[in-house]
């Protein structure tokens, strides 16, 4: 055996140093195929920009460049109809397209590696995914996002009860409710452009960690990828996951937005609120009980939440005790940062799809808002109006209110004379702020809840969205 063979057994893209093969255990054990196979596209994406660069700087011939170019092409027409025959013997995604290349044009495919490792490989394929994913997800969060603004425009003057503590407070509107989840959701959409263009960092070139001594050019690669720029320091190129974690932060973050929104679908469906009616494709029923409905889709998505707040934990350990640079145990970031990216954009799908068929129960929610004494502010608001110190007022209304509770009365049912038993400066305009509809026209001013206010804040939101990363 010639001393440039790697040992019988061993991977052909290391085995030189060996002296025996990996122990078959070992071999399973650490292997990535069977997860890091997602990587495949972006791999060869990667590969052939690669090749093009070394060809431009005289590394690689025109010729070597066109034959590792149309292999990488064949193989990826493989991998896309199902064809290509995954290996675990060759460890992960990158050794078996090398290893495939090689067979079908011959020792070229070798060359492909020249002035590269699978540190910075692995790095560039999972910032390519990862971006590829995120317009995936953007389009789907921009759709949720049109949706809500559409349903809230609808219903800017459905009343319903708003809420402190899970008590009835003051009215406001559906639609000013629903832009308050918009809001929500602005924000994640912000967090995730932002990430984006920290994602969109190239690590190609920075070989194992150190850099090559080949005269590459890392900016002809990066403009051939797509990306903003190289990434600027080798060490860290290769071991940096911080994109990773802000992903995985950036999901937290909108699931955890998702899970506050299903919880109020799941309590609005229920009989004991009924302010909504789910259309019935996006609910199961029961087994044993023939009059349920479940809400399986809010529901569902409240728990996701705890999935992904458990990879962004997992990310954060898993990096917390590196040193520079790249390691081994980075091959597990992959599995954490897929699942997030499958919860994320299933979520999301759910969502946009099921938001603007919900079906506001008017009637249900005009009622709720009545009871609960919900437009006592307001009284207390006129009372400081004529004169009387909101601290008096507040007392003042205090008594009405348990005057109403006593006689089971709202206060827009009382009369005159009962509400002046506990103040003289109350009129008979008071009813004009004891309505619903008078205490929610009331409140007309940026991000107030009349039906004016919110049609105009809906109008902004959608110029927002539109404008969104131009």
């Amino acid at each position: 055996m010639s001393s440039s063979s790697p040992t019988p057994g061993t991977n052909q893209s290391w085995g030189g140093r060996f002296s025996e093969p990996t122990d078959a255990f070992v071999e399973r054990f650490t292997a990535s195929v069977d997860f890091d196979r997602r990587l495949a596209l972006q791999d060869i994406q990667g590969s052939i920009a690669h090749a093009t660069m070394l060809a431009r700087v005289g590394v690689l011939t025109d010729a070597e460049r066109d034959a590792i170019v149309a292999g990488l092409t064949e193989i990826r027409g493989e991998i896309e109809r199902g064809e290509f025959q995954w290996s675990v013997k060759l460890e992960d995604v990158h050794m078996n397209i090398e290893a495939r290349l090689t067979d079908k044009i011959g020792v070229t495919g070798k060359k492909l590696h020249t002035g590269r490792s699978r540190n910075d490989q692995v790095a560039t394929d999972i910032r390519l995914f990862l971006r590829d994913e995120i317009d995936v997800v953007e389009g789907e969060l921009a759709r949720l996002r049109a949706g809500l603004i559409e349903l809230a425009e609808r219903e800017a003057d459905t009343i319903m009860p708003g809420f402190t503590h899970l008590q009835t407070a003051q009215p406001v509107t559906f639609g000013h409710h629903l832009l308050a989840w918009q809001e929500m959701l602005a924000r994640d959409h912000e967090r995730l452009l932002d990430c984006r263009r920290r994602v969109n960092v190239m690590p190609l070139g920075a070989a194992a960690l150190a850099g090559t001594t080949y005269p590459i050019d890392r900016h002809v690669t990066a403009e051939l990828l797509g990306f903003e720029r190289p990434a600027e320091n080798s060490l860290d190129a290769v071991s940096d996951r911080d994109f990773a974690i802000e992903f995985a932060s950036f999901a937290s973050i909108l699931l955890m937005h998702l899970s506050r929104m299903s919880e109020e679908l799941v309590l609005w469906t229920s009989a004991q609120f009924d302010f909504i009616d789910l259309p019935d494709r996006f609910c199961t029923g029961s087994s044993i009980m023939p009059q349920k409905k479940n809400p399986d889709v809010p529901e569902l998505v409240r728990g996701k939440t705890g999935r992904v707040y458990g990879h962004l934990m997992g990310l954060l350990t898993l990096m917390k005790s590196q040193p520079l640079a790249y390691n081994k145990d980075n091959q597990e970031d992959k599995e954490p940062l897929f699942d997030t990216l499958d919860t994320v954009r299933d979520c999301l799908k759910a969502f946009a799809d099921m938001v603007p068929a919900i079906e506001a129960r008017k009637a249900n929610m005009h009622e709720a808002a009545r009871r609960g004494f919900s437009t006592a502010t307001d009284l207390a608001d006129y009372l400081v109006r004529r004169g009387v110190a909101f601290r008096d007022a507040h007392e003042i209304v205090g008594q009405s209110v348990a005057f109403g509770i006593r006689e089971k009365k709202d206060l827009s049912e009382m009369s005159l004379d009962e509400l002046r038993q506990f103040s003289e400066v109350i009129e008979a305009d008071v009813f004009e702020v004891l309505t619903l509809e008078g205490s929610v026209a009331a409140r007309n001013h940026i991000g107030g809840t009349a039906p004016d206010q919110v049609r105009a804040a809906a109008s902004r939101a959608r110029e927002a969205l539109a404008n969104l990363g131009r």
